[in-house]
């Protein structure tokens, strides 16, 4: 049963039994202990949301890929350190730089064309993968993309053994999960020299922990949930929780960041923000005005090309003196 189905009938189901349960109790209570109504609802209640999310993040359905390959590309097949066979596809770089490119959660390589198409364009090998369970790769999905870091390293060691790419001078852009995946896999390889995210939020419930200094008690209240909802991804996921993005920034040092958030997304600015601050002089931000959650090269295809390929990927992957 695909995990969102699988996420709602949970809820609902869940919430019927409270109510009916709670009811009786209720009734048969009596003096003080009908006090505690309201909270035990409440604390059960916040147990079954927190259940369905994490049933909805590592139950995903499986999305397809649909539509044919670019002109010049070819398919491509990997085998993670993990046994899990994932596939995508490449084109070919012209001046010795290449980037792996991640889509979002929901999503295929099929959703990424046409940042494919901008950075293949202007000269870089592109592989774009299919995030495992996601279009034809195999294994099971996992919307909080706790495996990117495994996916990842699979795609570096295909660029790093093709001729016409540098070893030195590989890459990795995503968007939403794949951003989030991307800062990950730059925290454990090496050989990842510059990441371009966008729209990276957190993929732990320690990521979350600012929105208590930001919202006061409603962000206090959203990280008892969100601790919850992790807590469950946690059992119910053979995959390890992954570092913490904050971690992984500070340990994917000396690579150098772009962080993309959507201008009408305060969140995503927020978490870049602080992101950037733990090392100034390798990430930068750059806020998207008018944009939605990862349509930045939507909104201002120009502008995308400018700041991401021209003012960012050129100069940390030393591919200026090559145009």
């Amino acid at each position: 049963m695909a995990g969102t189905t699988l996420a709602v009938v949970a809820l609902v189901v869940g919430v019927t039994l409270v109510a009916i349960a709670g009811t009786l109790l209720f009734h048969a209570a009596r003096g003080w202990a009908r006090l505690t109504f309201v909270p035990g609802s409440l604390a059960i209640l916040a147990g079954l949301y927190s259940l369905s999310i994490a049933l909805a993040a590592v139950y995903p359905p499986h999305a397809s890929s649909d539509g044919p390959l670019p002109a010049d590309a070819t398919r491509v097949e990997m085998t993670s350190a993990d046994g899990e066979r994932l596939a995508g596809w490449y084109l070919p770089s012209r001046n010795g730089a290449a980037v792996v490119l991640r889509h979002g959660a929901g999503s295929t390589t099929a959703d990424v064309r046409q940042h494919a198409r901008l950075l293949n364009d202007a000269g870089y090998g592109v592989l774009a993968t299919d995030a495992r369970g996601h279009g034809k790769s195999g294994g099971l999905g996992m919307d909080l993309g706790w495996y990117g870091e495994l996916d990842i390293q699979a795609a570096v060691d295909v660029l790093a053994g093709r001729t016409d790419v540098d070893a030195g001078r590989i890459g990795v852009v995503g968007l939403s999960m794949g951003g989030e995946e991307a800062i990950g896999a730059a925290g454990v390889d090496r050989r990842i020299r510059a990441v371009v995210a966008e729209g990276a939020t957190g993929r732990t419930a320690a990521d979350k922990a600012w929105l208590a200094d930001e919202y006061g008690a409603l962000g206090l209240v959203q990280g008892v949930l969100d601790s919850g909802t992790y807590g469950f991804v946690d059992l119910l996921t053979p995959a390890d929780p992954p570092a913490t993005l904050e971690e992984s920034v500070r340990d994917s040092a000396p690579t150098a960041m772009l962080l993309v958030a959507a201008g009408d997304r305060p969140d995503e600015e927020s978490v870049a923000v602080r992101l950037a601050s733990l090392a100034p002089t390798r990430v930068q931000v750059w806020v998207v005005s008018g944009a939605g959650h990862v349509a930045a090269l939507r909104t201002d295809p120009a502008r995308w090309r400018e700041h991401v390929i021209i003012g960012f990927l050129d100069v940390a992957l030393a591919v200026e003196s090559l145009r």
